[in-house]
């Protein structure tokens, strides 16, 4: 028993070595998101960072995933949280040195732990050298590094192209006097993806980090790294093909079908460039981010098909509103995997940029525990790799922060309708009888909410907790290959329950989940299933009949 403060947890180190060898460990992969700012703060002042991630290291191998992924931590001006990088070779002084970073990923490999880190690209800071140089005049030798334009003859932007922090995508360069495109906020100008030496500068910053040992990638907002050559207008998109996915609705982004401004099928050689450096460093990955509310599927299937691209993408088809349903859940896996059959899905329902879960979906249910269980036992037993989002394990919900407390630029901009991302953001509970929730001896940079605290790792370390219970399921994945690699069959079901089959050659396990409130029974065909009684506590298998309790599981081996 190992203990950080007053926070125990069990360390098993055969189970985490199990992907060593395994070229492939990122399929069916489970990968637990850092933000870093959030996570545990080391020095006091108020900010999570690398020290403070490596000591809290222990904790993450404890749960059974196989990887961490850093959101930002390079060097920035903060103005959207590290995803406005000025150095993509450096760290960020508030979050340490390179020295820091080695020691994590030393202790991190050290526990069998894979890491992964953010790659934002598609766009720099305005404070980047690059930019910097950019933006002087129209000749020096980085003048066409970022997507420039000449203003319309009366003086207005070259197109109608909508930036998703709110207003026109393209901000006037009095230097230059041309305007520069900015897809996010106007500090954040994007990079010119059809200037191959662009591509090539690019590529070295991601060479840098796996010369450092690093395992794989997450690459923010894939699909923006080419526009249209072309600068045409978006077309509008009808109100009821709208929705929110992306963006919130009050924001006019969702008013255009946006056809030139990303999505364009240029980026695909340029995945292939990409991969073709991972392929130099055997057993690094890379998941791709895809944000578009209207083609997402579609695009995935086509950045993880041929092998020859990205290993997985995750959409955001669970990071949405929409009810969280059998049918729904049914509909967007087989959609994936009828539209990419050699592709490999990475799901989610939480992450930085999105309502947590445990509100998104849970506020209206009776029994929170039970229904939040009954998600991470079905995220961890579909068909693909999955990310899991710090705080998660511990049910944390969406924070309500009042407007002075707030620092997302987003929700500043929209406040009150959209309230931004800071509420998914607030700093992780380690303690409930420690200051700052034991993530600091200083003030958090964001509060640490009070309904968070009797949530914190300390009060769940015990059976029964949900904590025990991602644990719980995380092992039972290990244990059984064909809830990580095997392939997946829907069957028909009725009354809010799930079922499916995961089949590698030889083997079969059968997965029924109700994922309604209310106890459901269902006719089940054959004698042969051989219920894996470990994960069906309260579910029995009479007569041909499955009786599952409200938001229970089933699991069960066919044959003998």
């Amino acid at each position: 028993m190992n203990v950080l403060h007053d926070v125990p947890f069990e360390h098993t180190p055969g189970a985490l070595s199990r992907h060593a060898d395994d070229p492939d460990w990122w399929r069916g992969a489970v990968i637990y998101q850092i933000y870093p700012r959030s996570f545990q703060d080391s020095n006091g002042d108020g900010i999570g960072d690398l020290k403070g991630i490596t000591q809290r290291l222990p904790y993450i191998a404890s749960l059974g995933v196989d990887a961490i992924w850093l959101s930002p931590f390079f060097k920035s001006p903060m103005l959207d949280f590290g995803y406005d990088v000025s150095d993509y070779r450096d760290v960020d002084p508030m979050f340490g040195s390179l020295a820091d970073f080695d020691a994590m990923i030393t202790e991190a490999h050290r526990l069998g732990l894979k890491v992964m880190i953010d790659q934002v690209i598609s766009h720099s800071s305005d404070k980047h050298p690059w930019f910097i140089e950019s933006r002087q005049d129209r000749s020096n030798p980085r003048a066409d590094w970022y997507v420039w334009a000449d203003a319309k003859p009366d003086g207005s932007p070259p197109n109608n192209w909508l930036s998703i922090f709110g207003g026109s995508a393209w901000q006037w360069d009095t230097a230059r006097c041309q305007y520069y495109l900015h897809n996010f906020l106007t500090s954040q100008p994007d990079l010119n993806f059809h200037n191959g030496e662009v591509q090539n500068a690019l590529l070295d910053t991601v060479r840098f980090w796996l010369d450092r040992g690093v395992d794989g990638f997450r690459l923010d907002t894939i699909n923006f790294y080419f526009h249209s050559a072309g600068l045409e207008d978006n077309p509008p998109l009808s109100p009821e093909k709208r929705n929110a996915s992306i963006a919130p609705a009050v924001n006019p982004y969702n008013y255009q079908e946006h056809l030139h401004d990303k999505n364009q099928p240029e980026n695909l050689e340029f995945l292939k460039r990409f991969r073709a450096l991972l392929d130099e460093y055997p057993g690094t990955t890379a998941v791709g981010e895809v944000g578009d509310a209207q083609r997402g599927l579609d695009i995935v299937a086509q950045y993880t098909s041929g092998g020859d691209k990205v290993h997985m993408c995750y959409s955001f088809d669970f990071l949405s509103q929409e009810p969280l349903t059998p049918e729904r859940v049914r509909e967007v896996i087989e959609a994936f995997y009828s539209k990419a059959s050699d592709g490999w899905a990475c799901w989610s329902f939480s992450n930085h940029d999105v309502v947590r879960h445990a509100s998104r979906w849970a506020d209206q249910v009776h029994d929170r525990d039970a229904f939040l269980k009954m998600t991470a036992t079905l995220i961890l037993a579909l068909k693909g790799s999955v990310c899991l989002y710090q705080g998660e394990e511990l049910g944390l919900t969406e924070a309500v922060l009042d407007l002075k407390d707030l620092q997302d630029p987003y929700g500043i901009q929209f406040w009150p309708t959209f309230k931004g991302r800071d509420g998914c953001r607030t700093p992780m509970v380690w303690s409930q009888k420690e200051p700052g929730a034991g993530f600091s001896s200083g003030k958090p940079w964001l509060p640490v909410p009070p309904e968070h605290l009797h949530l914190a790792v300390s009060t769940q370390e015990k059976p029964g907790s949900l904590l025990s219970h991602y644990r719980h399921m995380l092992d039972f994945r290990a244990e059984n290959p064909e809830l990580a690699k095997g392939d997946i069959r829907f069957l028909e079901a009725r009354d809010g329950v799930l079922v499916f089959e995961r089949t590698l050659p030889g083997s079969s396990i059968l997965v029924a989940i109700n994922m309604s409130g209310n106890p459901a029974s269902l006719p089940l065909a054959g004698k042969e299933h051989r219920p894996l009684d470990n994960m069906n506590a309260g579910s029995r298998f009479e007569d041909g009949t499955l009786h599952l309790p409200a938001y229970a599981s089933w699991f069960a081996r066919k044959g003998t």
